[in-house]
């Protein structure tokens, strides 16, 4: 993996903790989704219908992690409805770089080296370090199912993702239409689920979802097109250093706790992208 897109993915990771810090603010959780997903609907529009045609075999892959992303949102609403971004965050994160590394090894034929696996291991335990005020803060539990549900449905997604660019022919349509079919999804599923009450009426709220809306789009886009040009299992534990970048904003923004524990498994997060470099 070359520098270049060792910072373009790092670059990916901040814009994912940027999102997931903007769906915090202002109104319900579910209500922030939806208006995310809303906005993602004109924005993958707007770059696919520009772009030649995917190769049919892709719309599959699209539909199917259209659909996977449903379960990743909701999630992570439930989980984000119960515990702070700097806890929610690293554990619905966290479990998905090990199991999408297994099945890669398992199915796939990307070519992962010995020291890439023990990279990936190392921001493991910095992610599990950091997750760990769940059990000993006295913080909710009930956050976990929601948080790891969240994390098997982000190593479905990134496998699907992975595969279903490759098979596109053009990983930028792909990203975007599959963009398309999420915010869709998404939104109709939730408007069958809690009604029309679920969507909020503020502009300020508007404002700041397509917003995040637009930062969810540079980060999948970017990690997206890095898995046609790297090895999938490293793209996504790297990607996973938005841990590091979600802690720090709910920090510095939200006024959350910085503790010892944090500190040492933001070190860990680190010496784990060094090593997968080498």
């Amino acid at each position: 993996m070359s520098i270049w897109i060792l910072l373009a993915v790092l670059g990916a990771a901040f814009l994912h903790a940027l999102w997931n810090a903007l769906i915090k603010v202002g109104t319900s959780r579910i209500g922030a989704m939806v208006v995310l997903s809303v906005a993602e609907v004109p924005i993958g529009l707007a770059i696919a219908l520009p772009r030649p045609a995917m190769n049919t075999e892709a719309w599959p892959w699209v539909i199917a992690a259209g659909c996977t992303h449903f379960f990743y949102k909701s999630f992570l609403v439930f989980a984000y409805d119960r515990g702070d971004l700097s806890r929610v965050y690293p554990l619905a994160r966290g479990a998905a770089p090990l199991a999408v590394a297994l099945i890669g090894a398992a199915f796939l034929a990307d070519d992962v080296s010995g020291p890439q696996y023990a990279g990936i291991a190392l921001l493991a335990c910095g992610i599990a370090l950091m997750a760990r005020g769940v059990f000993t803060d006295n913080e909710s539990r009930h956050l976990i199912p929601f948080a790891l549900g969240s994390a098997a449905a982000t190593a479905t997604y990134t496998l699907l993702d992975g595969l279903g660019a490759r098979v596109s022919g053009d990983a930028i349509a792909y990203v975007a239409w599959v963009f398309v079919a999420d915010g869709l999804i998404f939104t109709i599923g939730s408007l069958m689920w809690r009604g029309w009450g679920v969507v909020p009426m503020q502009p300020k709220v508007w404002v700041v979802g397509s917003f995040a809306s637009l930062a969810s789009y540079g980060a999948y886009a970017i990690s997206i097109w890095a898995m046609t040009v790297a090895p999938i299992a490293v793209v996504a534990a790297l990607r996973e250093t938005s841990i590091l970048f979600a802690v720090l904003i709910g920090w510095l923004v939200f006024g959350e706790r910085m503790t010892r524990d944090k500190a040492i498994a933001s070190g860990l997060i680190v010496v784990g992208i060094i090593v997968t470099r080498l």
